[in-house]
């Protein structure tokens, strides 16, 4: 299948995965490329000192082109810039605080950008800074959301846009492939079904607890995490955060605004500077800036170490309908397949349309 967004990329299909914060590393990244579709790295949350050893890891995985996915505000985002030119990465993905500089940089080198908006107007002004495709989330997608449906998103986008849209947001099967091509969409891009395969690195604890979920409702919006709308799976420790006071949120703040300094080698007066610009350019609140750090450590707890229970579980409402772990391998061909036979039923209303019509009209010129 065949798309201005496949031939921007260089993959088989228009799929992408996302780049999911401690989810999307070398080998669920390779998977996904191997398999035909396209992976996006999580640089947002990869050491710094680890970043290229990680880009290398993943080209020994795979000889198809790949992405990777940052924050442009980073204090290392200059140097995944190079990382990215030096080593012939693909393609970029980001969301917040883009940086025109750094966004002609990557054009001047042939890397494709492929920011992630929540709104018609963020659509725009990313195209108008230079990006060569958008991916537009509706407020059912997982982790930082927007409010609005991507069936309503998704065709206001299209419409403003000339270049290619990625739909994303409620995403699982061939099924919804098709129907976001039918709103315009030249592919879609998929974080919680990515999560949810045998490739990802995610513990099985917290797999199950994903696999568990079986009522859509209970994958929530909420800003207790970091004071910015984000869907996750309701669990023991959101409840808890959801009830907590002021003071308890600061507190949980401070500790993981050090552990991440610690984890990412940020000096304090970097990540002081960064939160600063962040809080400069209207992305945040000041209460925002100081909780910005709980989402990525939080998130650890139950990715990394396995406790679902004492951390994040941030999920797209498709969760709920997602019984099962496939590998990357036999999603996407399922998807394909799937796609296909939704195509072929398609054309075959068509068919039957004018075969119709025809008969109609032959028995109209007997009469």
């Amino acid at each position: 299948m065949k798309t201005r967004l496949t031939e921007l990329l260089g993959c088989e299909y228009p799929i992408i995965q996302t780049a999911m914060g401690w989810v999307a590393e070398p080998k669920l990244v390779a998977a996904t490329c191997n398999a035909g579709g396209f992976g996006f790295l999580a640089g947002a949350t990869i050491p710094p000192k680890e970043m290229e050893a990680t880009i290398l890891e993943t080209k020994k995985l795979t000889d198809k082109p790949f992405g990777v996915n940052f924050h442009m505000y980073q204090t290392n985002a200059a140097e995944i810039v190079a990382m990215v030119v030096r080593h012939g990465v693909k393609a970029v993905s980001y969301s917040r605080s883009p940086g025109k500089k750094m966004i002609s940089q990557l054009k001047a080198a042939g890397v494709v950008c492929i920011p992630t908006v929540g709104a018609l107007k963020h659509a725009i002004k990313a195209v108008e800074m230079g990006a060569d495709a958008v991916t537009v989330q509706g407020g059912e997608g997982g982790g930082h959301t927007g409010s609005i449906p991507t069936s309503i998103l998704l065709p206001q986008v299209v419409e403003a846009l000339d270049v290619p849209v990625v739909a994303a947001g409620g995403f699982k099967d061939g099924k919804g492939l098709i129907s976001a091509m039918a709103y315009g969409a030249e592919g879609i891009a998929m974080g919680t079904r990515f999560l949810m395969t045998k490739n990802s690195p995610v513990p099985e604890a917290t797999l199950d607890r994903y696999v568990g979920t079986n009522n859509p409702g209970s994958i929530i919006v909420s800003k207790a995490i970091d004071g910015m709308p984000q869907r996750m799976i309701t669990n023991e420790f959101l409840a808890e955060l959801e009830n907590a006071g002021p003071l308890k949120k600061l507190m949980l703040a401070i500790s993981n605004g050090l552990a991440f300094r610690k984890y990412t080698g940020m000096s304090l007066v970097s990540m002081l500077k960064t939160a600063l610009k962040m809080r400069g350019e209207g992305e945040m609140t000041a209460a925002q800036t100081i909780m910005a750090a709980n989402a990525p450590m939080v998130i650890q707890k139950a990715m990394v170490d396995g406790k679902p229970g004492e951390g994040v579980l941030p999920a797209g409402q498709i969760a709920g309908a997602i019984d099962s772990l496939l590998s990357c391998e036999e999603l996407i061909q399922e998807i394909m397949q799937e796609a296909n036979q939704q195509l072929d039923r398609l054309n075959q209303l068509t068919t039957n349309s004018q075969s119709h019509k025809k008969s109609e009209l032959e028995e109209s010129v007997t009469v």
